[in-house]
């Protein structure tokens, strides 16, 4: 399996040591995303529901900086600081991929980057040319 360079949306932010994705063959693999604006390290306001949308909306700019999009996605894994916030990001998760959404996972209790309520990683397939 080849590996190609790593992939990075110059207008998120990220540090030196951390990749938005990695392509390995037909695989694009997200690393886990936070629900941050632009290239600031700042968290949306108002919960789960909010950071949920804003992660899978900076998901979207990742897979586009590929050369892929949403209905690429096989398989997200959710992160969620307290399980108590699963109704908000299902809510949210449900309004981004609508009626067909990819194979999932939630793991609850985690703590999480930026003291952040949601974090997303996802794989995405797509043949290589």
């Amino acid at each position: 399996m080849t590996k190609n360079p790593r992939i990075n949306d110059p207008e998120l932010g990220r540090l030196p040591q951390f990749a938005h994705a990695t392509r390995a063959g037909d695989l694009l693999f997200v690393s886990g995303t936070l629900g941050t604006m632009g290239d600031e390290f700042e968290l949306v306001a108002g919960g789960a529901g909010p950071e949920t949308a804003q992660t899978l909306a900076n998901i979207a700019r990742i897979l586009s900086a590929a050369g892929l999009g949403v209905d690429d996605i096989v398989k997200v894994s959710v992160y969620l600081h307290d399980m108590s916030d699963f109704a908000a990001m299902n809510t949210a998760y449900s309004e981004f991929f609508g009626d067909d959404p990819p194979a999932r996972i939630t793991v609850g209790g985690a703590d999480l980057a930026l003291g952040a309520t949601v974090e997303i990683e996802c794989i995405a397939h797509r043949p290589v040319d």
